[in-house]
């Protein structure tokens, strides 16, 4: 009798202990199974914005192919019948303003004239195009290619140096001033330091002169981009040399038109002087 009594107690208390831990595992599968489907929920807004995102940035990747393609373009060119404007503003060959022109239009004047279409701005609204014959754009495009072709490069200007004693003969000095012109005639900037003969008594300006001397080899084309001015504790002289630029040469070429001018007048003057001395 007391081991059924002690059997059923032990059945109860399995039985108990498993009521207890089914409860425990429910509470504990719901509680992570309601965030669980939450997360779920939530997380769809954040995929539909990861998506726009996507989609977005691919517009943008398209804009940035589209300008590299605008960059890659020729500067002048021949863009054939591919207008991609509904409605362009249009200049015939000779300049003349046409306004504005269906794109259908535009390729209809240009198969009975023809023509060619080049883009002239396209930062206007409508964009302005012009209509040419192909020797026209072939004439501006040789006149483009000069024109980048006498645009200077850009970069770092390179210095020469040279350093010679006051003392040099006029021999040497005359090879020194060929060599500083071949380098300022490159673009060089060249600079010269003098330095005062030992054991000579020579004038206090010497050394500045020679400078100047230098200088006046080659007019219309150098100039002091630094003048002469005492350097060493005055044992020497430095000055820096450039080419002229294209405003100072300018300058330099009017100057001595100027002068020419002014020369052959007063020989004309004398010429009229003594002819009326001899009648």
């Amino acid at each position: 009798m007391a081991a059924l009594l002690l059997k059923r107690l032990t059945l109860q208390t399995i039985k108990t202990e498993n009521n207890c831990i089914s409860r425990c595992l429910g509470k504990y599968i719901l509680h992570k199974t309601i965030p669980a489907q939450l997360s779920l929920g939530a997380s769809v807004p954040r995929l539909s914005y990861l998506v726009h995102a996507k989609a977005f940035s691919t517009a943008a990747d398209t804009q940035d192919e589209r300008k590299k393609k605008k960059k890659s373009e020729p500067a002048f060119s021949n863009i054939g019948r591919k207008i991609h404007e509904r409605v362009i503003h249009v200049l015939d060959e000779a300049g003349n303003d046409l306004g504005n022109m269906h794109r259908a239009d535009v390729i209809r004047l240009m198969n009975e004239r023809d023509l060619r279409l080049v883009k002239r701005d396209s930062g206007v609204e409508p964009p302005q195009y012009q209509l040419l014959t192909g020797a026209q754009i072939h004439k501006e495009q040789l006149r483009l290619r000069e024109l980048e072709k006498a645009r200077p490069k850009p970069g770092p200007t390179l210095t020469k140096e040279l350093t010679f004693s006051s003392t040099i003969g006029q021999h040497d000095l005359d090879t020194k001033n060929k060599q500083i012109q071949q380098w300022i005639e490159k673009k060089y900037k060249v600079q010269i330091t003098i330095k005062k003969g030992k054991n000579t008594e020579e004038p206090e300006h010497k050394m500045e002169e020679i400078c100047n001397q230098i200088l006046q080899t080659m007019p219309g084309i150098a100039t002091f981009s630094s003048r002469p001015q005492p350097v060493r504790g005055g044992k020497a002289v430095m000055c820096v040399l450039r080419h002229l630029s294209k405003k100072e040469e300018n300058a330099y070429r009017e100057t001595q038109g100027t002068q020419k001018g002014d020369t052959l007048n007063k020989e004309n003057r004398n010429n009229q002087e003594s002819d009326v001395v001899h009648q």
